[in-house]
């Protein structure tokens, strides 16, 4: 089967947003069962017109010259049309390729609410903010939507906001970005709290960078950075001299995997101080699948069923009182414990990319997925993992390898 992904970014040449690591985590997974992957996106500076990353073939067209993509998806010439978040480039897909099946996969669904929020503290600037606007939730990008075989959601809090912006009757049904669950997890003896996010304003860091502050016996590791160098390098001059913490910079999780994984595994608690986020983020996930308890605080009208279930959700700017309660008696633990246990259960890569296959083989048929408990349930089929376990749709089978803690890559 060949499969033709398609989104805003690739998490490459500078452009390393949450979008992009989802869609070329998926297109990995996939590459490693046999398919051939190609991945469509707007070219970035340095980025040639086509190359192999990670066994896939990307294509990117120049981003202000979108009517490009006509030819690429063409070119590709694929059975399955993946949009990883819906876009003006969805559309074209579907007119290039009309005979072809054609998915829609929502990373972040955004209501207009959701937009000004972007707009008030842009990224980058608000121009950028406008520009994202009118080429993610451009008129043709909803009608494309309401015209593929099948509408999914990475998450499903979700699902409600799809169907209201897209005005949508069926189903949207959860297809979850896949994470590498460790089989073990060792950490750190001394208390560490991490974060692995980009320093945007949106993001709050500083919220983040205080609690170094007020916690001079905890160590703290603030991974990213901000496209903004201005506010970037406001941030280290300012914090950047507590001895209990760390500002390594942006770590790629592709090109740097040690590093990524030692600080996922180093850190008892993970925060999100975000006041937008698409819900579970990757982040998220990575921290939950490496038993890291979730601290976060978000605006009242957001609801966080994750860190609400698996460590400490608030409302208030102030990270302290979360902090505290999961130091306390070692709530952190149990917590990080029940999350690791959820990523097992519902989105360990091999489960998702067998969901994601079972999609793509049902879309060819012009056949809705199996669904049980609200989940896709693809058929059993056994498939051996990277370490030599066996898994049945993506669970590993006690029978077939006793190691049942370990977990497929």
């Amino acid at each position: 089967m060949r499969v033709c992904l398609s989104c805003v970014e690739f998490f490459c040449y500078g452009k390393i947003g949450g979008f992009g690591r989802a869609t070329r985590t998926i297109a990995k997974g996939l590459v490693k069962r046999g398919l051939e992957v190609f991945a469509v996106v707007p070219r970035q500076a340095g980025q040639p017109p086509m190359e192999k990353i990670d066994g896939i073939t990307v294509l990117s067209f120049p981003k202000y010259e979108p009517w490009r993509m006509w030819g690429l998806y063409k070119q590709v010439n694929a059975d399955i049309y993946h949009a990883s978040e819906p876009s003006l480039a969805t559309w074209i897909g579907m007119k290039a390729m009309p005979d072809r099946k054609h998915i829609v996969v929502f990373q972040d669904a955004r209501n207009f609410h959701d937009w000004m929020k972007e707009l008030s503290l842009p990224a980058k600037s608000k121009l950028q903010v406008i520009s994202n606007y009118m080429y993610e939730h451009h008129f043709l990008a909803q009608i494309a939507v309401r015209k593929a075989d099948g509408v999914y959601t990475q998450s499903e809090e979700q699902t409600e906001k799809i169907k209201d912006v897209y005005k949508l009757q069926d189903d949207v049904l959860p297809l979850h970005n896949p994470v590498t669950v460790p089989a073990s997890v060792e950490k750190a003896a001394v208390p560490t709290v991490g974060w692995m996010n980009r320093f945007d304003r949106i993001k709050r860091p500083e919220l983040f960078l205080e609690l170094a502050v007020k916690f001079p016996e905890v160590k703290f590791i603030a991974a990213g950075f901000s496209k903004d160098k201005e506010w970037d390098r406001y941030l280290r001059n300012k914090y950047g001299h507590l001895p209990n913490l760390e500002m390594p910079g942006f770590i790629d999780q592709f090109t740097d995997s040690k590093r990524h994984s030692e600080i996922l595994q180093q850190s008892w608690i993970m925060v999100n101080s975000s006041l937008k986020e698409a819900l579970p983020n990757n982040a998220y996930l990575e921290s939950l699948a490496n038993k890291c308890a979730l601290l976060s605080n978000i605006p009242p009208d957001v609801t966080d069923f994750y860190a609400t279930n698996f460590g400490y959700c608030g409302t208030q700017d102030d990270l302290s009182e979360g902090l505290r309660f999961l130091l306390e008696n070692d709530r952190w633990r149990e917590l990080g414990e029940k999350g690791y246990s959820h990523m097992l259960e519902q989105y360990r890569t091999e489960l998702v990319i067998d969901q994601h296959l079972h999609v793509y083989d049902m879309a060819m048929k012009g056949l809705p997925p199996n669904v049980e408990g609200g989940q896709i349930k693809p058929p059993n089929h056994t498939h051996e993992c990277e370490d030599g376990a066996f898994a049945i749709n993506g669970e590993l089978d006690r029978n077939r390898n006793p190691r049942y803690e370990s977990a497929c890559k």
